[in-house]
């Protein structure tokens, strides 16, 4: 399966499974997520969660491959991430296949970005936002797709001190 997106004026082509999310193309929350965000050359970014490497993809474009580090806990979502960034040329990137924060000890990212898998317990949200903080630097910037806007104005309110919602 395979699928293509316009982004600032460039065609990106990507290849998926449909074990993967989101196997038929951006799906709106990160469509939306990626709208918010304002990435400069040399700023250094996490794709947190990459699946197919649509985010991290994006971002190699505008502050260079070699600031882009992926992870996932999916061995396909790896290896099919890292096809898909030597496919729209940003073979740069750091793919990694991580649990999380658990398996990499990566730090100063301007950007963390993530539409992370939903659990009625919030674990994998928890795990994201808690970690996260330390891994970020000073002014750096945890993006987030979410559903239940409440529970994650609160977490990310008592572990950064304020959020902002779009």
């Amino acid at each position: 399966m395979s699928f293509s997106i316009t982004s600032h004026n460039q065609q990106f082509s990507f290849e998926t499974t449909p074990e993967l999310f989101s196997p038929k193309g951006l799906d709106r929350g990160t469509e939306a997520m990626l709208s918010t965000v304002t990435f400069a050359p040399g700023e250094r970014v996490l794709d947190l969660g990459c699946g197919c490497g649509v985010v991290g993809i994006l971002a190699a474009k505008i502050v260079g491959a070699e600031n882009v580090v992926m992870t996932d806990v999916d061995a396909d979502a790896v290896r099919i991430s890292k096809k898909n960034a030597e496919r729209n040329a940003a073979a740069g990137v750091t793919v990694l296949q991580s649990d999380g924060f658990r398996d990499h000890q990566k730090t100063d990212f301007e950007w963390i970005l993530s539409n992370p898998p939903y659990h009625e317990d919030f674990s994998v949200a928890k795990n994201f936002i808690m970690k996260g903080f330390n891994r970020l630097k000073i002014g750096g910037k945890l993006v987030m797709v979410t559903r239940r806007r409440l529970w994650y104005q609160k977490k990310l309110t008592s572990i950064f001190g304020g959020t902002e919602v779009h």
